[in-house]
């Protein structure tokens, strides 16, 4: 809790997104802060930085996830598939099990290290079912709803549109639309992914655009919230931007930075 100089009470939260496994700094983040928010990416499957690190390198080596990176980097996704099936139909086990298997051990690492009180939503790499598994009573999971924090409305809007990467959460665009409609109206529009602006989807480091959503630029444009927050591109061409009067912000790659955006009023 924050105090103005006339003694008035200023709010403050602190804001998260793809988190991808750094569990150790996550326990840090809500510190000074009356809230966290997170916008999702929790699990880590592969870290593109350091190929050693995620679930597919615990499955099958540091060697076949730089490869697989490799591929994905130059956009051969469906050679990236084939090697990724091969690779699968030799483990000896069912892919669906393994892979729940170790999102159960990292979601119980991440869930346990959230502060009270988290707001969370979703990613595209999240698995959602789950999350009533391991979300506490400190925890309220969002996806299309709105919250009240300090006076301000905050609504939430989780997962990601569909890609030829076919992560975990990723939904159809008239289904991600009616959840920007559900939300309606609100101070601070929190989604994982970013409004459909060339300068706020663009990744810098892979080189690729990632899908952003038109729904959502359509929205910020019409209800005009103070803030539209997001994550997803890692290292965007532009971490924030206004739109009309809305100010737009990449809130962070938590899993390389460590450190949360801060927002205050």
């Amino acid at each position: 809790m924050a105090f103005t100089r006339d003694g008035g009470r200023t709010n403050r939260v602190h804001v998260v997104s793809d988190v991808h496994g750094n569990a150790r700094d996550l326990a840090r983040a809500g510190e000074g802060a009356d809230a966290l928010l997170c916008l999702g990416d929790l699990v880590l499957f592969l870290d593109y930085h350091d190929h050693s690190r995620g679930i597919f390198p615990e499955l099958f080596g540091e060697e076949n996830a730089h490869r697989i990176v490799e591929l994905r980097t130059e956009r051969r996704f469906e050679e990236a598939r084939e090697f990724g099936a091969r690779l699968w139909a030799g483990l000896g086990t069912d892919r669906r099990t393994a892979i729940e298997e170790a999102v159960r051990r990292q979601y119980a690492e991440l869930f346990a290290a959230f502060p009270v009180p988290t707001y969370a939503t979703y990613g595209n790499v999240d698995m959602p079912p789950l999350w009533r598994e391991y979300a506490g009573p400190g925890t309220t999971v969002l996806d299309g709803e709105r919250v009240e924090i300090g006076g301000w409305t905050f609504g939430f809007v989780g997962g990601g549109l569909r890609t030829p990467m076919r992560t975990p959460y990723e939904i159809d665009d008239e289904e991600y639309a009616a959840k920007i409609e559900a939300v309606g109206e609100v101070d601070v529009l929190c989604t994982h992914i970013p409004p459909e602006v060339p300068e706020l989807v663009y990744d810098t480091v892979a080189r690729r655009f990632e899908r952003g959503s038109r729904a959502l630029l359509e929205a910020i444009r019409r209800t005009r919230p103070r803030y539209s927050l997001f994550g997803h591109v890692h290292q965007p061409l532009a971490r924030r931007m206004r739109i009309g009067s809305t100010e737009c912000v990449n809130v962070g790659h938590f899993a390389g930075s460590g450190t949360p955006w801060v927002l205050e009023w």
